[in-house]
């Protein structure tokens, strides 16, 4: 365990619908942060089979360098992903939304206050690579 590591959070995962609400510093994106929000992003679509969505993300997330999945069900996934220097981990999660081909992400890095765009990066990157999955 490196000296940026932190606890993994115990809170996460989803409640009523919804994932955790994200911090007030700069180092965080989520589709269900409100709209217009510094750390909105927009939830991922896709227009695979609900059934296959959780698993194509799985198979994205485990091709990118430094990563981990912590938890994997039909409509939840939680991944750890560490930077290369620093050892800096970053929780991201993704949850199927009740609307067809929808996905709402949350990307916060544990520590610190800035995270120089990387979640919002990541998060792109995950959107363009789901995207070249899609029939």
């Amino acid at each position: 365990m490196g000296w940026f590591t932190g606890r993994r959070p115990a809170d996460l995962g989803v409640r009523d619908g919804r994932l955790k609400a994200l911090p007030a510093s700069p180092n965080a994106v989520g589709s269900q942060a409100p709209a217009g929000s510094a750390g909105f992003v927009e939830p991922l679509r896709t227009r695979l089979p609900r059934e296959q969505v959780i698993a194509e993300l799985a198979t994205i997330v485990r091709a990118m360098p430094r990563t981990l999945i912590v938890t994997q069900t039909h409509d939840y996934l939680y991944a750890e992903f560490t930077s290369a220097l620093m050892g800096y981990v970053d929780d991201v999660e993704f949850v199927l939304a009740p609307e067809p081909g929808v996905v709402h992400v949350r990307s916060a890095s544990r520590l610190g206050t800035s995270d120089f765009g990387v979640n919002r990066r990541r998060i792109e990157d995950i959107r363009a690579a789901l995207a070249a999955r899609a029939p």
